[in-house]
């Protein structure tokens, strides 16, 4: 265990409470990396990348709003700082974290930047807004591309059933438990 740490996304309220974590645990926060870039997800991103000067690593499609939080017209219910990325995440780009290899998976459809985090070796997919259990991410907001989410999706079916998905939102689940659903939405939006 070599106690080497990513912060995958930064809401609001979560600072104080992932620097205690990674205190207790003894774990060295080494860069946050985010799966896209609505409030929710990037609301202390600037907070923790000062308190613990680290890098910042987002997709570029969704880097603007990264630096101009609202630019995606979305409301927030408070302002935030902007934050400029210190560096881009890219499809199928590797990140080494300790002994973790991170796959980059680019998923957009959310978001136009949206990516996912995919620990193979681990059989674990960090779906961020993509996938949720029993649903997919939100393709009514203004910055969405619902023509965009086919592609990310049937992206997604071709990794192991087995493997488990976090989501951004909500429980746990696996690919084999989604597959029906996200066969539905392809079968409605083929095309």
């Amino acid at each position: 265990m070599t106690k080497k740490g990513a912060v995958i996304d930064v809401p609001f309220d979560s600072v104080e409470p992932m620097i205690r974590l990674a205190q207790e645990e003894g774990v060295s926060v080494e860069m946050i990396l985010l799966t896209h870039s609505h409030w929710d997800h990037i609301a202390e991103v600037s907070l923790l990348k000062e308190r613990l000067g680290i890098p910042v690593y987002i997709h570029a499609a969704d880097a603007d709003n990264l630096r101009k939080p609202g630019s995606d017209r979305l409301l927030r219910p408070r302002s935030f700082a902007g934050v400029e990325p210190d560096g881009f995440l890219e499809e199928g780009q590797i990140i080494l974290l300790g002994h973790l290899k991170i796959q980059v998976i680019y998923t957009p459809g959310h978001t136009p930047g949206g990516v996912c985090f995919f620990l193979e070796k681990e059989g674990v997919l960090l779906s961020g807004d993509t996938l949720f259990q029993g649903a997919i991410g939100n393709l009514s907001f203004p910055t969405a591309r619902p023509e965009r989410m086919k592609h990310s999706l049937i992206r997604l079916l071709g990794l192991p059933p087995s493997t488990q998905v976090y989501p951004g939102h909500g429980d746990p689940t696996t690919i084999e438990e989604e597959t029906s659903q996200i066969r539905t939405f392809l079968g409605d939006h083929h095309g």
